[in-house]
């Protein structure tokens, strides 16, 4: 009867132990963010205070609202397949983020695999020209009739040249893996 006793009275302290710890690892948020507030070493703790007088987000200061880039937009194949930017150009300033969207179909009756490769307008525009996601990335196998479209999604360095005024972004869409139909003839 006393080890039962002795198991029951461990069996208690463990549980208390048990839910000490999951009290506390529920606490640890809280804490963290007072803590990091108070001693000012979390930015993403001054990011959620509410500023007095301050009723929307701070703007990008990274954005050259003093300046517009016409950019321009491409599209080349190697093959028997529809693709084409969703619009021809948009106007974006320096350290604007901005999406495009290119449809692309296979109109062949066979899956085909297919990359793009970029190529950039002026020459002197590519280093700042930054792409942060874009189908240019990977490869894709279509099948038979399918239709996709892929977005680019781009920032302009805003230490971009000042004489550079448009960018045309020009890519070609080639078949992967398959043959490759002959160069056109001039």
């Amino acid at each position: 009867m006393a080890i039962r006793t002795e198991n029951l009275k461990m069996t208690g302290k463990l549980v208390v132990v048990a839910f000490g710890m999951f009290a506390f690892g529920y606490a640890l948020i809280p804490i963290y963010k007072h803590v990091c507030e108070a001693l000012g070493i979390n930015i993403l703790a001054v990011s959620e205070r509410q500023v007095p007088g301050n009723s929307r987000a701070a703007a990008n200061s990274q954005v050259d609202t003093s300046r517009t880039i016409t950019v321009e937009f491409d599209a080349n194949v190697r093959g028997p397949w529809e693709f084409k930017p969703a619009q021809a150009s948009i106007q974006v300033h320096p350290g604007q983020l901005a999406t495009v969207m290119y449809e692309f179909q296979n109109v062949q009756n066979r899956k085909m695999s297919a990359q793009a490769i970029p190529s950039y307008a002026p020459r002197n525009a590519a280093p700042h020209f930054n792409k942060l996601e874009c189908f240019c990335f990977n490869q894709y196998a279509l099948e038979p009739g399918e239709k996709k479209q892929w977005p680019v999604a781009f920032v302009i360095d805003p230490k971009i040249p000042k004489d550079v005024t448009t960018i045309t972004l020009s890519y070609t869409f080639f078949e992967v893996g398959g043959k490759m139909p002959a160069a056109p003839q001039s």
